[in-house]
């Protein structure tokens, strides 16, 4: 099953300081950090109920074909198969589709950190003319015509289905989706046997100085959540966070994804360039050979023997969670 703190029954356990009577607030796994909520959108079960309502709905698009799970597919850890999902008009988007799990976390939202908020970054996947491409407005007139959407944004916010109550119900239901049942977790949890003796040894390539990864994907989120170059292109024609700053060393910066479930979420990088874990590793491993000015300071050059790249891989892919894979939500 999508692992999804409604989902699992993890609700109605505090008042969170709200006039509502069914708020609730989040348990997350203690080797997780708590999630930090907004204060003026307290998770309600009305709340929730709306943004997923929204989240499966393809009426949230222009032609009604598209829904959230148009781009993230829960057989694939909420991410997306194409290098760069494909809109209402057939349009590519400028980006990857990253996982949903764990975004909770995420301070600045999207791959260039252009939204300042969870509760706001809905809006911009629904207007994005290579993507849903319908303006919120009409949209807040489409949904005015259904009446069971009218009673659940008033009774979920006190106000009609508009831009407001849209984008927060969606950001409260994203809010439940985590992912935190890896072999990798019990490992760090006690279990030595949860990961096989190959997956042990990635494990130590994997925080070592040679290799570096943990100055980038470290801690249980697998990410620092920072925004970093790492050499992809010399020449970037997507700027990345240097869009969102101006400033010309932020070219060709991105947000460094988590690694949980990363062997779901193929293809990777910001543009969805390279097909596979393996093309990944590789892209590491020839970095040296890469002019890349702007790359951080962070990445390591080094060649790794075909053992340590299977030994490598199977650390990644032992940070696949519980049920990741399930279309069950």
């Amino acid at each position: 099953m999508l692992k999804s703190l409604y989902s699992i029954g993890i609700l109605l356990i505090a008042f969170f300081g709200c006039a509502q009577k069914d708020a609730f607030v989040f348990s997350t796994p203690s080797h997780l950090p708590q999630v930090i909520i907004p204060t003026e959108n307290t998770p309600t079960e009305a709340r929730l109920a709306l943004g997923r309502k929204l989240f499966f709905d393809p009426n949230i698009s222009l032609d009604s074909s598209m829904s959230c799970l148009s781009c993230h597919l829960p057989e694939y850890a909420l991410a997306d198969t194409l290098p760069r999902s494909i809109g209402v008009h057939g349009d590519h988007g400028l980006r990857n589709a990253p996982s949903l799990y764990n975004v909770a976390y995420l301070g600045l939202i999207n791959k260039d950190g252009g939204v300042t908020k969870l509760d706001l970054q809905a809006l911009v996947p629904i207007e994005d003319e290579n993507e849903m491409a319908l303006p919120v407005v009409r949209l807040h007139q489409r949904l005015l015509k259904d009446p069971e959407y009218v009673a659940l944004a008033q009774k979920a916010y006190d106000r009609e289905p508009d831009a407001y109550s849209i984008s927060r119900a969606l950001a409260t239901f994203v809010r439940t989706l985590y992912s935190a049942d890896a072999p990798y977790d019990r490992y760090l949890q006690g279990d030595s046997s949860a990961l096989s003796p190959v997956a042990q040894q990635g494990l130590k390539l994997f925080e070592s100085d040679r290799l570096n990864c943990v100055a980038c994907h470290s801690g249980p989120l697998q990410s620092s959540n920072e925004f970093a170059n790492n050499g992809l292109y010399e020449t970037y024609t997507d700027f990345g966070r240097g869009l969102i700053t101006m400033d010309s060393l932020d070219r060709g910066k991105f947000r460094i994804p988590s690694l949980r479930n990363v062997a779901l979420t193929a293809p990777y990088m910001h543009d969805g360039s390279l097909d596979d874990l393996s093309a990944v590793i590789a892209h590491y491993e020839n970095l040296s050979l890469r002019a890349a000015p702007l790359k951080s300071s962070k990445l390591r050059s080094f060649q790794l023997t075909p053992s340590e790249r299977k030994a490598l891989l199977a650390f990644l892919h032992a940070l696949t969670g519980e049920g990741s894979e399930s279309t069950d939500l």
